[in-house]
């Protein structure tokens, strides 16, 4: 347990008492926000501060003799790190990882103590959350070892009878004299069965670092790949004069990428192509906090609604990410920066990034050489000056460092072409600035964006910068894809970021391009800050890119911040093709006569229900979604309408329909043969309070997390959307309430309370277990209904 106290430096130096706090931490989520607060919109009026953090730690008196690190896996942001109230180290970014050397710093069979400061002030132009949010390991080692992330494994060879994986171990000698240790590598198979073994001496000198090279074979390979995601582990161990000295391990996988203009990406020889999501860091109710289960859950989500990629947007991925991704097939874009020497809010990375990229690249690299899901790093997001000469050099320095790091991987980088030509078009734009200037210029320009886009200027702006990647990362340029391939025929492209309701478009410009290799849609989960983005908005109100107080997601995502499903991502399922059957979503009635004036990133706002009590009779428009050819619409079993769909017709119809509660069905048709159906009823009178836990037994350490969803249900298990109730929920047994909320985008309830209100009948509860045994999760509602879940926690894990 660490404490954790904020430093309110604004008030005089009075700080808040301490409270003990489970690593990982988000140390702002369970702040009051603030409707005030100028730029709010962009963090989601969560106000920013100075975070202490400080935990004390026994230190054997053996331990002068061995290499102490402490390793810190995130910590947002410009951390300082003390060891008995001396500097040891600090770090600026907040999502690089680093280590500190401790020995020096430490006393010796007493108590010390560690103590690490973290601070975030307009500094992000989404919600960063703020303090120790990634994992932290102490780690002691003896003088000859093998180096943090020394393991890096590579399978340049494969075919299907062999593939030769390459294991270059770094050993460290920080002894006094010349060592010599005896290193052995086992390879592992995903059921735990060696598959080969081999070993050699490496004398190390004193002071110095040692790479043994070893070429393993393993026989009949099982690949890695997005829909075969097979593992294997390497486990090292040193020996010196027979007694082990040090042991390491790490998970890969044998897969092989090409990539060309003609072909695509192909992974393993087969082409792959990319349905891509780009998702910023937080967990919803968790805040900024990577808990490894929460990590694992949103990318396991993510792949069942039909993602085979993810743009870690805009900052490097946690490890637990990346590992989830390993698991489950997901391809890995990882993204470094979002500005360079430019800023993009008041005291941003720019500041620091001209002394510190090389080592956050290094950092990021090095972090991701073992798994086989990263395809490519971004060097960075929408970067002003790269439309010109020195931003282009900068560009070329970045790409050229990562290379030399890790030639393995592709380079890219998303350009927003309003931004490369800003200059010239800053007047046309009435003054607007860098940041939300050019978002609002996004959100209401339409075709414009594509004829700048597509024009001779943005050709020559962005040529260099085009030419120092492998992959030309494209912001909202689809207009471009067919134009380079003429001009550029060599250039491979990838939609590094798009509008989320131009899906059946871009995808066809996918399928029908070798060139463009996928698409990556802002988002695939919903998130913190931004607030609004994605907002219906109607005419006659108050505009502009992001909502106002108390807006609190962006609202762009496919999924919602608690993991529900919204319609667009059934409507993307369907374009990828990978649904047959149709799939009903009806607008709410408040939209009805309204004129919709939306952002390219809102979707219209419906939902997937028959429930809306107090507005029967009136016409309620029910969208179906299909790549049939059309689709009829039953009403209590009773034909209403045929409709032509499929990609003709965006993969939609629409019905103006009399709401009468009972059952609406969607039939789908291809050459007149019905080829799937769905169908929404409406949830009776009499309401359930339904809570089910997303496992039954969970492991018993603090990495683990238990996902309660809470409905309002009827007997039949039907969500009454149209009821919303406060709920409470209270813990027995070894666990406590991480967090509690909604997939609500406009809401002032915290998470981190025990009451909050459910949305469209629905909320989220998260528990975190603190040992082993029984958790019952108990939950009620302001009628006086009750419901509670039992789960398992298990030393021995789930």
């Amino acid at each position: 347990m660490f404490r954790a106290k904020q430093n309110e430096f604004a008030e005089l130096g009075r700080s808040v008492p301490a409270e003990e706090v489970t690593l990982p931490h988000d140390a702002v989520i369970g702040r009051s926000r603030d409707a005030e607060l100028d730029g709010g919109a962009a963090t989601a009026f969560f106000p920013g501060g100075t975070w202490e953090y400080t935990k004390k730690f026994f230190v054997p008196e053996d331990y002068a003799g061995k290499r102490v690190r402490l390793e810190f896996e995130g910590v947002y942001r410009s951390a300082l790190v003390y060891l008995n109230d001396d500097l040891a180290g600090r770090w600026a970014s907040g999502y690089t990882g680093f280590s500190v050397v401790a020995n020096d710093f430490l006393r010796y069979g007493v108590e010390n103590v560690v103590r690490v400061e973290a601070r975030a002030h307009r500094d992000s132009r989404w919600y960063s959350g703020a303090g120790i949010h990634r994992p932290v390991h102490l780690i002691v080692a003896e003088p000859v070892h093998v180096a943090l992330d020394g393991v890096r494994v590579t399978t340049p060879d494969i075919d299907a009878d062999r593939a030769v994986v390459h294991v270059a171990t770094t050993i460290e000698n920080e002894a006094n004299r010349l060592r010599t240790v005896m290193v052995e590598t086992t390879l592992f198979d995903g059921g735990n069965r060696v598959v080969a073994v081999d070993g050699a001496p490496v004398s190390v000198v004193p002071g110095e670092s040692a790479v043994l090279r070893q070429r393993i074979i393993v026989a009949r390979p099982e690949l890695w790949s997005p829909d075969t995601p097979n593992l294997y582990r390497a486990a090292v161990t040193v020996r010196e004069v027979g007694e082990v000295v040090d042991e390491a391990e790490t998970t890969f996988g044998i897969r092989a990428l090409q990539l060309d203009a003609e072909r695509g990406l192909r992974v393993n020889g087969e082409v792959v192509e990319l349905r891509g999501a780009c998702v910023h860091h937080d967990n919803g109710v968790l805040g900024a906090a990577a808990i490894t289960r929460a990590e694992q859950r949103r990318v396991e989500l993510l792949k069942q609604a039909g993602f085979n990629a993810i743009r870690s947007a805009h900052n490097p991925m946690s490890r637990a990410m990346l590992d989830a991704c390993d698991h489950a097939g997901m391809l890995v874009m990882d993204e470094a920066f979002d500005m360079w020497t430019r800023s993009k809010s008041d005291f941003d990375y720019a500041f620091d990034f001209e002394d510190w990229w090389e080592r956050d690249l290094d950092a990021m690299v090095r972090k991701d050489w073992n798994h086989p899901s990263v395809f490519a790093y971004s060097i960075g997001n929408e970067i002003p000056e790269v439309g010109g000469p020195h931003g282009a050099v900068w560009a070329r320095r970045l790409a050229e460092r990562v290379r030399s790091l890790d030639g393995t991987r592709y380079v890219t980088s998303g350009v927003n072409a309003l931004l490369a030509v800003m200059t010239e078009l800053r007047q046309g734009w009435g003054g607007a600035d860098d940041g939300e200037g050019v978002n609002t210029v996004m959100a209401n320009a339409g075709a414009m964006l594509n004829k700048i886009g597509t024009s001779e200027l943005v050709t020559e702006r962005t040529a260099e910068v085009f030419a120092t990647l492998d992959i030309a990362g494209m912001n909202y340029l689809d207009g471009r894809y067919e134009l380079d391939h003429e001009l550029f025929p060599n250039r491979v492209i990838i939609g590094s970021e798009t509008f989320p309701t131009h899906i059946d478009h871009l995808w066809a410009l996918v399928t029908k391009h070798p060139h463009v290799i996928g698409d990556f849609t802002w988002t695939g989960w919903d998130y913190l800050g931004e607030v609004g983005v994605g907002r219906p908005q109607y005419a006659g109100e108050a505009g502009g890119f992001m909502g106002g107080y108390p807006w609190l997601t962006a609202w762009v995502g496919d999924i919602d911040i608690t993991g529900v499903r919204r319609p667009a991502s059934y409507y993307r399922e369907i374009v990828f093709g990978l649904r047959p059957a149709p799939y009903l979503a009806v607008r709410r009635p408040e939209s009805s006569g309204r004129e919709v004036v939306s952002s390219p990133w809102a979707w219209t706002d419906c939902l997937s229900s028959w429930t809306w009590p107090g507005h029967e009779g009136r016409p309620l428009v029910v969208e179906v979604y299909s790549d049939a050819d059309e689709v009829e619409l039953l009403v209590n079993e009773k034909s209403f309408d045929r409709r032509p769909v499929g990609a003709q017709h965006r993969y939609r119809a629409e019905f103006e329909v009399p709401f009468t509660p009972g059952r609406i069905t969607a039939v789908s048709y291809r050459d007149g043969a019905e080829t799937g159906r769905s169908e929404v009823c409406t949830a009776s009178d009499e309401v359930h309070l339904l809570a089910t836990a997303d496992r039954p037994v969970v492991s018993a350490g603090v990495d683990d997390l238990v996902f309660v969803d809470i409905a309002l249900v009827d007997p039949d298990g039907v969500v009454h959307t149209g009821t919303d109730r406060r709920i409470e929920v209270a813990i027995d047994g070894p666990g406590v309430l991480q967090g509690l909320g909604s997939g609500n985008p406009k809401n002032t309830e915290s998470f981190t309370g025990d009451t909050h209100s459910t949305f469209d009948g629905r909320a989220l509860a998260v528990v975190r277990p603190t040992g082993a045994g029984e958790i019952r999760v108990k939950v009620l509602d302001d009628t006086g209904l009750s419901t509670e879940v039992l789960v398992t926690a298990r030393k021995d894990g789930a």
